[in-house]
């Protein structure tokens, strides 16, 4: 048990007095917000302390501001918006720097979390000029360097810039929160406890009645239900102004054995390579690369139900299609002409490349993908979403080559993620001024195509809400994974769905591991907090005796 402010239940006298610190520890606020959240995460209490503690020692006497306790902080100062969370709709291609300068606390500290923090460069100058002391927490530096950013932000009044673990900077003094693209998965630990910054910090800012601003170009339906519904928009002109031309290629006209690169991308890479600038072709193959489209009238095979695309599996012995979002099952035919030549699509970014080379003669064709970056000065690149975190120049075209990969895969978040890697693409040729998007799909009429058309992503999380609704899923519904040995998984999710009001989804195989079958299950609640005092009170967590994985809201079933 772990408390600050506790009274001993020992006679005091008793009491042997402290020999020494080895160090200062987190701020009693964070101390407690760590309790917090090791029940949101259900994992050990220990992982967040930890994060909230400075990598090398530092003295008990550095100086510091007094930190009191969470119910002694003085009232916000001025702000945009009251305490609570706002969620601010930001086009992709307009500067962030004016809105986070505008939502800077005119007094005490203020955080500010983004999914790149070594990127960030140009926004922690604009601050520094704007007279405000800028702390970076970038997790590529060092542990001194890292320690130093710590101690500096212990004292109060500055500007912490970072990313997720810039939530638990140890400011005494919190006045003011932003969030930028607060729907980013860097935002979410990948190891089990699998905390998201995001609201941990929405949480922090609430006990210290400070305002939190969830920033991005096309909000999460997790920031929306933070937030209440609270939005803040330019007015339609700027936000239109701020989202770059999209062209539609329907490649279910296209001619048969036109391969992936029809004659409208042709077109488009040849008049921009001709124009003397830089094109970017887009393809994700991780585990997303395999569809089926109907051979006679070109319509990728989805689900009735909740419109993400269906696989083929074994239904009452026979040959039918299944859909690994929802479950829904049909027989193995179109729905749109009803025939049953459904044939199978696979696409590789390697390969790809020679194809690109051969229809650009003469131009060089670069790589990147994830832990690969070969340009070679290219001005034609092909690669998967690392493209969008490379330090590389701005290109005037970004070309998806397959975007119903995204729109239609079996992820329930499939369409969020989708609208914000178009989004990311906005941003990057919008730095450009005049760049333009092209996406070849089967699914032109998708509620996330006409978004980014539209310039409303409202468009695209109206529909994405209603059906998250019916789901179940998040923010309306508590969700986790729970993944490992068969016997683990299955005893933890015995207990959990003896749990009222908990509903288990499996276990089901998922691969293995040092030789030994991993299996998963899906365990549901009505509400997170609902899911998170069932863990508990079955005992089941990250690092429980079972050892199994806990993964809460997790991103990518």
């Amino acid at each position: 048990m772990l408390a600050v402010d506790v009274e001993p239940e020992a006679d005091r006298s008793r009491l042997l007095p402290v020999d020494r610190l080895s160090s200062v520890g987190p701020t009693p606020e964070l101390v407690h917000l760590t309790a917090w959240a090791s029940w949101r995460w259900v994992g050990p209490r220990v992982t967040f302390l930890r994060a909230a503690c400075p990598p090398n020692n530092v003295a008990p006497g550095s100086a510091a501001r007094d930190e009191g306790t969470p119910g002694d902080r003085p009232p916000t100062v001025q702000s945009v918006d009251p305490p609570g969370a706002t969620v601010v709709r930001w086009p992709p291609a307009r500067d962030r720097r004016a809105l986070v300068l505008e939502r800077v606390a005119g007094s005490g500290s203020t955080i500010v979390c983004t999914p790149e923090p070594g990127r960030a460069g140009g926004l922690t100058t604009a601050l520094g000029r704007a007279g405000h002391d800028v702390v970076v927490f970038d997790p590529d530096d060092g542990a001194a360097e890292r320690t130093r950013a710590w101690r500096r932000a212990r004292s109060g009044g500055v500007v912490v810039v970072g990313s997720r673990s810039a939530s638990l900077a140890p400011v005494p003094d919190l006045r003011s929160a932003l969030v930028l693209d607060e729907g980013d998965d860097a935002f979410a630990s990948e190891r089990a406890p699998t905390w998201n910054a995001r609201e941990l910090l929405v949480e922090r800012a609430r006990r210290c009645g400070a305002p939190v601003s969830l920033v991005a170009s096309a909000p999460s339906l997790e920031a929306l239900a933070l937030a209440g519904g609270r939005v803040v928009a330019p007015p339609p002109g700027v936000e239109r102004a701020g989202w770059p031309p999209l062209e539609i290629v329907d490649r279910r006209e296209q001619p048969p054995g036109e391969g992936i690169f029809s004659a409208p991308l042709a077109d488009a890479l040849h008049a921009t390579v001709g124009a003397g600038n830089s094109a970017w072709c887009v393809l994700n193959r991780k585990g997303r690369a395999r569809m089926l489209v109907c051979r006679r009238c070109g319509t990728i095979a989805s689900c009735e139900a909740c419109g993400a695309a269906v696989a083929e599996a074994t239904i009452d012995g026979a040959d039918g299609l299944e859909c690994p979002r929802c479950s829904t099952t049909r027989p193995r035919v179109c729905a749109v002409c009803f025939s049953t030549d459904l044939r199978r699509l696979r696409s590789g970014v390697t390969r790809l490349r020679e194809e690109l080379g051969a229809l650009l003669p003469r131009t060089p064709v670069g790589l990147v993908d994830a832990g690969h970056v070969d340009t070679t000065s290219a001005p034609v690149l092909i690669g998967t979403e690392a493209l969008f975190h490379a330090d590389l120049p701005a290109p005037a075209l970004v070309a998806f080559l397959d975007i119903d990969q995204e729109l239609l895969a079996g992820r329930y978040r499939a369409g969020e993620q989708a609208m914000t890697l178009l989004a990311r693409a906005a941003r990057a040729v919008g730095l450009r001024g005049r760049g333009r998007l092209l996406v070849q799909t089967r699914v032109p009429g998708h509620e996330v195509l006409r978004a980014v058309i539209s310039a409303r992503p409202t468009v695209a999380s109206e529909v994405e809400e209603e059906r998250r609704r019916d789901l179940g899923y998040p923010p309306f519904g508590g969700l986790a994974e729970i993944r490992g040995h068969d016997d683990a998984v299955s005893g933890a999710a015995t207990r959990l769905a003896a749990e009222e009001d908990v509903r288990v989804d499996g276990p089901v195989p998922v691969g293995h591991r040092a030789g030994v079958a991993v299996v998963s299950a899906l365990v549901r609640a009505p509400t997170v907090e609902e899911l998170a005092d069932a863990f508990h009170r079955c005992d089941v967590s990250a690092s429980g005796p079972d050892g199994v994985r806990v993964e809460i809201d997790p991103r990518r079933v």
